[in-house]
């Protein structure tokens, strides 16, 4: 490894052994990136030289109003606020520095200071609460926060005696704040140049935690050079941007899904993104209306939901739609498409690789398929001894590209890597053309009576029924069968979920696939539980 510009050696130190990594590919001509590099300097002061210093790089609603945010603004944003981490907060490279925000321009500005700075940022979703921060602050070792002012709440509970009191925060700045010691506040009176941490290519910058769907969240460590290989390889082989496009959408920016598709793509691209809070289906269409958006990044849900409403709103600027987060189903695809006549861009990603690996786009996509190895990757599938399985049969998704899983001091990282392979944990069928298809998480196939099936599946079609607004489907025990399969429904008003409904989904899922794979038990619910990022929590489910 390159020697490091961190002061502060925890993060390097808290890496996995190198003989636990996955194979690097480095060598591809898209990420053969010079062995010192900042990705903040990257991303905006190159954005600068390359002539887009007065194009618009963050759109905010101010006052009802769009309001551009320009590269060399957002520069000048990003250099004042690294000012005040360094000398107001006496932060130091490698420190960490926990951040707390809905996506804003603050947020941005936060984020991309910091890694100027030469800060490991370990982002955090807006909900989380005081019991789920104290394992992230107490797993970093945190020591500084960053906060929105709107937000506080929880953060101050890590701060005081009790059982959520973690010893190493020993100081919280706010901002989207006026208060005297508010980060913009300070940032105002500081130069607008910053000589950015000379740091390597193999520094940690960012410690991203998983959304916890599987169990205890973990620390996802990754360096300056995977922030610009995520921004090198699906956005220019499948997305393709320009600077002319404007990117928005709804994935928080601490979850990597939103990191990549809403702040470090269109930068990187010398595009423009909308950074808007708290949209639902109907405020998302508008906002693709009022800011003339043309590529979008949401989760399968907000796709099917939004596409009964797409009349209502102008929405000529739209070109490319990207779903990822979960399982995309064939009956949400054409739902949309039919809705907007664009096909949907699906991908297979993961906060261990940073952003997406698997993908396609326009006349690449293929009926039922992800897609492919994103240029950059290698993706096979294996079976439980590692060894590759023919074309056309199931297994388990193993991955390689610049980027991988590092743990932070976490003993499944062995789990994750095998054989110098990333294990993502999907089963996965892959045809002769090198063509993805998902089948479910690995843990999450259905075995009845000998039988393989996939939740996904049968999801997807009881989806296209027209009492099912979204479902959920797990395999239960069973004596006889060894599991069967079960659903949970969420219903469109107007529907009653009764015996009779029961018999006729148990119908249709029979008249539209194999027999063997309709759900035996069904029961309705309100809702199913999700993730702040939007992900089906089947665990929950399980617990049900």
């Amino acid at each position: 490894m390159e020697p490091s510009a961190h002061v502060d050696t925890f993060a390097r130190d808290s890496l996995p052994p190198q003989d636990q990594w996955p194979v690097l590919l480095l060598d591809h001509a898209d990420t053969a990136y010079p062995p010192r590099l900042n990705c903040a300097t990257e991303l905006l002061d190159r954005a600068i030289d390359a002539g887009h210093g007065e194009r618009p790089a963050i759109w905010s609603d101010v006052d009802g109003a769009p309001h551009a945010t320009t590269y060399r603004e957002l520069n000048a944003l990003v250099n004042r606020s690294a000012h005040v981490l360094v000398d107001e907060m006496g932060l130091r490279p490698g420190n960490r520095l926990l951040l707390r925000g809905p996506n804003t321009l603050q947020m941005a500005v936060a984020f991309l200071a910091a890694l100027k700075a030469g800060l490991v940022v370990v982002p955090t979703m807006p909900l989380l609460r005081a019991k789920e921060l104290k394992q992230i602050i107490d797993k970093a070792r945190i020591s500084a926060a960053l906060c929105d002012v709107r937000l506080t709440e929880e953060l101050a509970r890590c701060r005081e005696a009790g059982e959520h009191h973690c010893a190493t925060l020993t100081q919280v700045f706010t901002f989207h704040d006026d208060a005297p010691d508010a980060l913009e506040v300070l940032a105002a009176s500081k130069p607008d140049h910053f000589d950015a941490c000379d740091t390597a290519a193999d520094d940690v910058c960012l410690i991203a935690f998983t959304s916890g769907t599987t169990g205890a969240p973990k620390g996802c460590m990754h360096f300056h050079r995977d922030v610009l290989a995520m921004c090198d390889l699906f956005p220019r082989h499948i997305l393709k941007p320009t600077p002319d496009d404007v990117f928005c959408g709804t994935p928080p920016l601490a979850f990597t899904f939103g990191l990549g598709g809403l702040l470090c793509f269109p930068l990187r691209a010398g595009a423009s993104t909308v950074l808007l809070e708290k949209l639902t289906p109907e405020s998302l269409l508008h906002t693709i209306e009022r800011f003339k958006a043309s590529i979008v990044f949401t989760a399968p849900t907000f796709y099917r939901q939004m596409a009964p409403l797409i009349g209502r709103f102008d929405v000529s600027s739209l070109k490319k739609t990207v779903s990822a987060g979960e399982a995309l189903p064939a009956s949400t695809r054409a739902l949309w498409r039919d809705a907007s006549g664009i096909e949907m861009i699906d991908g297979i990603g993961g906060t261990e690789m940073i952003h997406i690996f698997i993908s396609s786009a326009g006349a690449e996509v293929r009926d039922q398929a992800i897609g492919r190895a994103v240029p950059g990757y290698v993706v096979q599938a294996v079976d439980d001894a590692m060894q590759p399985v023919p074309p056309g049969t199931l297994g388990k998704l193993a991955v390689r590209g610049p980027t991988g899983c590092r743990y932070l001091s976490d003993p499944r990282q062995q789990n994750f890597v095998r054989d110098g392979w990333n294990l993502p944990g999907d089963a996965v069928v892959i045809d002769e053309d090198g063509y993805v298809f998902y089948q479910a998480r690995a843990d999450d196939m259905i075995v009845s009576a000998g039988y393989n099936i996939s939740g996904p599946e049968v999801e997807s079609v009881l989806m296209k029924h027209e009492a099912v607004a979204e479902c959920g489907v797990i395999g239960v025990p069973d004596e006889t069968r060894g599991q069967i399969v079960k659903a949970f429904v969420v219903l469109n008003p107007g529907f009653i979920g009764d015996d009779a409904l029961t018999a006729e989904l148990q119908a249709f899922v029979k008249r539209n696939v194999a027999p063997y794979k309709y759900p035996r038990l069904v029961t309705f619910l309100a809702a199913l539980p999700r993730t702040e990022t939007g992900k089906l929590k089947r665990f929950a489910l399980r617990a049900l």
